[in-house]
């Protein structure tokens, strides 16, 4: 009888694998996560006049969000490790779009930045996808191939989300008579009706064997550390932030107690991050070409609009107003889409080991031209289009290299450190930029940033490109192979699955 039920469960499994449908149920919840993510910000002036506040005061939304992303992204990671991948997806959706809801109805400035802090628990929805993709191939030995073809897929649909979002929050504000309550219930719905599709449409991971706990003193720790350094990172872009003494002790604070948190987890037996994966020649570049890839793909966005907007009399800049900007937002977006796509193709035939350098290099080179290629829009378009390539090939790439890299047990924890990664290397060098385009790289005119300014920024977001490239080359020629992730043990080198 057993032996029958076993056999029964196996057919089960394998028809539950990742099939077409599965991938579908996971683009839709990628989609909801792009509505999140673009639908409001042509909305912000109209939030401003609703809540009464100054427009500076929109810079503490995103520090709210990013701050509780950072502290909430490890942590309920984990917990789908322990507990099952997909159930902490439907509870994550679940607070998602109870803070979506809570902004629909906050009339408060206070209340309003607690919705939409809290709304950030969608950071969470791409590991997870990725790691019950990852779950559910491995059972069929080909875990890692199919998890990087659907990642691609799912940048697809996150990056389609935003922009319909971006699109449709101005018109549908419009349609509506300016009715701010209303245009905002729309993203609401849209992640509510995700909830019954993650229930119903996904299936739930395998659980490690074993009894795992929750390291609560270690996450303490990571929480302390990712809270002094965003947090520093955060006040320097704030325009009413405190000085510099805080801002240089919060992150010489973060510094210490990530130096604690390192010592902590080497002597803990279910760490909350294995810091022995970390250390693993075919992990390590991954999260670190994650911080360099966040440089550019979130740090210079705000840069970009404010070069394409500059008046070109000043000898530099693009002189576009707003629909016009929105427009080169648009093609860059595009070539992620186009990158992504891309990656899910090649990634059946190439290394992805190469793919993953060849992207790193293409935004290496993207924004090199830059340099030389920067007065006219075309220009600006080649090297945007340059760069976005390599950017989508390598949102895709990121989660899905770490899943390979990371034992049984510990999936979940690895594609989401990807994103703090990213998260942390684009808010870092948001703060930088926003310090060199201020006047710190050469004389500001009238509003605008300096030329110079502008020349850093180009410089530094090559320059992680091209690091990426080298440390990708550390990477075990064999890496990311669904015969090495099937046979790699649970427990090898001493990690605890």
């Amino acid at each position: 009888m057993s032996r029958v039920s076993g056999a029964v469960a196996r057919v089960r499994a394998s028809a539950l694998g990742v099939t077409a449908g599965l991938i579908g149920w996971f683009v839709l919840v990628e989609f909801a996560s792009g509505i999140l993510q673009g639908f409001y910000v042509p909305l912000l002036p109209d939030i401003v006049t609703h809540l009464g506040i100054r427009d500076a005061d929109v810079n503490w939304f995103e520090a709210a969000q990013l701050l509780l992303s950072a502290l909430v992204l490890p942590v309920l990671a984990k917990l789908g490790d322990m507990f099952g991948h997909k159930r902490v997806l439907l509870f994550s959706a679940l607070a998602s779009a109870a803070a979506s809801w809570w902004l629909v109805f906050a009339d408060s400035f206070g209340a309003f930045l607690a919705a939409w802090a809290l709304q950030g628990f969608y950071v969470v929805w791409l590991p997870l996808e990725i790691a019950l993709i990852f779950d559910r191939g491995r059972r069929e030995q080909h875990g890692v191939s199919r998890t990087r073809r659907a990642a691609g897929l799912l940048v697809v649909g996150l990056q389609i989300g935003a922009i319909v979002g971006a699109l449709a929050a101005g018109r549908l504000f419009t349609a509506t008579g300016g009715d701010l309550r209303l245009s905002l219930a729309v993203p609401a719905i849209v992640v509510t009706v995700v909830c019954p599709v993650i229930w119903l449409g996904i299936p739930e991971s395998e659980r490690p064997d074993g009894r795992r706990r929750l390291d609560v003193g270690g996450f303490a720790i990571l929480a302390g550390a990712l809270l002094c350094v965003t947090g520093a990172l955060s006040f320097v872009r704030l325009p009413d932030g405190p000085g510099p003494v805080v801002v240089v002790g919060l992150l010489l604070a973060g510094v210490v107690l990530g130096a604690m948190f390192v010592r902590y987890e080497l002597a803990q037996r279910d760490p909350a991050i294995d810091i022995r994966v970390l250390r693993r020649p075919e992990m390590w570049p991954v999260q670190t070409t994650a911080f360099l890839v966040g440089i550019s793909l979130l740090g210079a966005q705000g840069p970009l609009a404010t070069y394409a907007g500059t008046d070109p009399a000043l000898g530099y800049g693009l002189g576009l107003d707003a629909t016009d900007r929105s427009n080169v937002i648009g093609v860059y977006l595009v070539s992620v889409i186009v990158g992504a796509v891309l990656f899910a193709v090649t990634s059946r035939r190439a290394s992805p080991r190469l793919v993953l350098i060849g992207a790193a290099g293409l935004v290496g080179v993207g924004y090199a031209l830059f340099l030389p290629l920067h007065t006219t829009l075309w220009q600006v378009l080649l090297c945007l289009g340059v760069a976005g390539l390599g950017s989508g090939a390598l949102v895709a790439a990121m989660p899905a290299a770490a899943a390979a890299a990371a034992p049984r047990g510990q999936t979940g924890v690895a594609t989401a450190l990807t994103n703090t990664t990213k998260t942390v290397g684009g808010t870092m060098s948001s703060a930088v930029f926003g310090v060199v385009l201020a006047g710190g790289a050469g004389a500001v005119v009238g509003t605008a940033a300096p030329f110079a300014g502008y020349l850093t920024v180009w410089i530094i977001c090559s320059a992680g490109g091209f690091l990426a490239v080298i440390l990708l080359l550390f990477v075990p020629k064999v890496a990311f192979a669904d015969t090495e992730a099937s046979a790699r043990p649970a427990a090898a080198n001493g990690e605890i699955a």
